[in-house]
């Protein structure tokens, strides 16, 4: 036991923990604790916006595998936060977010930023933890830190703001190593058995690969089996894209050389995967999910075994070590698979091929709207798909990309590929507007060494841009593309197919985004000649690389728009009252 104030045992618990950065913006309500920061080896990363803060604490731990940890300010700034922390649920971070509340003496008083902040955050963390007691600060942090890996999503720590001061006995409670197995004998013997009578085996493999450092493991299996392997929806990094198996990703905008070949299969191995929904649905006119295929399911958490698609197996257990252990079960076997091994290698290169093939020709979108558009178009507005592709080519092997959840951002999903994990970085199914360009801080933050590049759409670049000035402020350099089609793209496309085309709110008159970043200190560049597109993304890294700058990349692009991303609560518009009947 060591005598010391709450906001020391707080600040010891982080760094017994490993914390060395946290992303906020300053606020009285915990300056005793963020006082300390410097001399106990924690940087204060000043943000713009709180959302911005908690989005970089994502990034971050989803590049280094530890924890993010953000901060502000009891009442707005902590509620500023809750769209990230949200993004940051689904995309499984070990997130710790700390929030400082109103003072006890005037809790239910409506004072000056009171808030009752546990609510707030209650659907999108895995744990909250509320300091009642200031003798319980380091207990109740050791255990959301401890929370938020083994549980693998955000945890909330609630402090009045009164509590970091006072004299206290502490002991710092030390941080305990996760050993997750691979899973149950009788299940992984079952999924065994599954694989060594299946004839066309594939792998799904997920986030769950990447989480847990199985890419290896994952592509031992898939090399014993001959199997194609997929990814799972916006985990494009989770197999290496040089790889002959690698079959690219399913879902939205995915690789249709994917869908066809999973479409075949007899048995499915999704290997750390939810099989969300939005990663599982037809695409591209095709209803691709093998329905009679025996499907078994990985995943460290037992609740979602099951639960988007029936399935036959489900092994509670980590990704790697599940893979390791199911690789040792079928290693000396007579695999049924063997026999096909080299006609299935053969079709997987023929699928890749041609729709590789298809990528290259489809330069433009080709439904009516789009054409009108092209023709449209000024000389010097360039095709989303074509500057997709450019920029592919011009991305080096180690580069990590955060992506927005506009029109042209989504479509992109068919064009970015990865040869190492840790790389792709998207708002998943919470699907946020703003999440690209703070989350790639964070990633950067996490890997210096490592170029780092956001996609992001005008629309989300207006709620985000801002955190230019931190880049530039703090030393933080990336490159941000940003893709100018004037114009809301997701939802405007439903104003297209289903209202007649009366754009509503839809159309985006912008400002010079490459001007604006030279405002705040960034470089901007406006591209629009294609030929430009590549060399000007290889400068720019290379400036992000060398010089230590940010740029942006003002992408000038027609309007034509990709297939919609959702649909589930449209329908052909009926009207009953007569001054809305011509709005059919």
């Amino acid at each position: 036991m060591t005598r010391m104030s709450p906001s020391e045992a707080l600040v010891e618990t982080m760094v017994a923990n490993g914390v060395t950065r946290i992303f906020g913006i300053m606020g009285s309500a915990f300056m005793d604790a963020m006082d300390i920061f410097e001399p106990a080896g924690i940087s204060m990363v000043s943000v713009v916006h709180e959302q911005g803060a908690a989005h970089m604490a994502d990034g971050y731990s989803r590049v280094s595998g530890r924890h993010g940890v953000c901060i502000g300010q009891n009442g707005p700034g902590i509620s500023n936060c809750v769209t990230a922390i949200a993004a940051a649920y689904w995309a499984h971070s070990p997130v710790v977010i700390i929030t400082p509340e109103a003072g006890t003496m005037g809790t239910g008083l409506g004072g000056f930023q009171e808030a009752n902040q546990l609510p707030m955050f209650q659907e999108f963390t895995k744990y909250q933890g509320h300091v009642n007691n200031p003798k319980r600060m380091a207990e109740i942090t050791g255990r959301c830190f401890e929370r938020a890996i083994s549980e693998m999503g955000p945890t909330q720590l609630n402090i009045p703001r009164d509590y970091f001061y006072g004299e206290l006995d502490v002991e710092i409670p030390q941080p305990r190593a996760l050993d997750r197995g691979p899973g149950g004998a009788k299940s992984l013997s079952e999924a065994a058995e599954l694989l060594v009578n299946a004839k066309f085996p594939v792998i799904i493999s997920g986030g769950g690969v990447v989480m847990g450092d199985g890419v290896d493991e994952c592509k031992a299996l898939a090399e014993r089996l001959g199997a194609p392997v997929v990814n799972s929806y916006l985990h494009n990094d989770s197999f290496p894209a040089s790889h002959p198996l690698w079959c690219g990703p399913l879902g939205y905008q995915g690789s249709k050389a994917g869908m066809k070949l999973i479409s075949k299969a007899d048995v499915v191995l999704a290997l750390g995967t939810r099989l969300g929904p939005f990663g599982t649905l037809p695409q591209y006119g095709m209803e691709y999910w093998p329905e009679d295929a025996q499907i078994i399911q990985v995943d460290a958490d037992h609740k979602m075994l099951g639960l988007v698609k029936k399935i036959s197996v489900g092994i509670c257990g980590d990704a790697k070590a599940a893979a390791a252990a199911l690789l040792s079960r079928i290693d000396d076997k007579s695999l049924a698979c063997d026999a096909s091994k080299a006609q299935r290698a053969k079709v997987i290169e023929q699928e890749k091929e041609a729709w590789e093939r298809e990528l290259d020709e489809w330069r433009h979108e080709k439904d009516d709207f789009s054409l009108k558009m092209i023709a449209e178009a000024e000389d010097k507005l360039l095709s989303p798909r074509q500057v997709l592709r450019e920029l592919e080519k011009a991305m080096p092997a180690d580069v990590m990309v955060s992506t927005d959840i506009g029109n042209i951002c989504s479509v992109s999903n068919s064009y970015l590929r990865f040869e190492r994990p840790r790389s792709m970085f998207a708002a998943m199914s919470f699907g946020n507007c703003g999440y690209a360009f703070p989350t790639i801080i964070g990633a950067k933050l996490a890997a210096m060494d490592r170029p780092a590049v956001s996609y992001v759409g005008d629309g989300a670049w207006g709620m985000s841009m801002g955190e230019t000035m931190t880049c530039v402020r703090e030393g933080i350099p990336v490159t941000s593309v940003v893709f100018n089609n004037m114009q809301w793209g997701a939802e405007k496309k439903n104003q297209v197919d289903f209202y007649g085309r009366r754009f509503v709110a839809g159309d985006l008159k912008n400002q010079s985004f490459a001007g604006i970043a030279r405002a705040m200190g960034a470089e901007g560049v406006v591209v629009d000649n294609l030929e430009d597109v590549g060399p000007a993304l290889t400068r720019a890294i290379d400036a992000q690389m060398n010089d230590g700058k940010t740029t942006i990349l003002e992408i000038m692009c027609t309007r034509e728009l990709g297939d919609p991303f959702r649909r589930d609560a449209l329908s052909k518009p009926v009207r009953h009252l007569n001054k809305y009947k011509n709005y059919t």
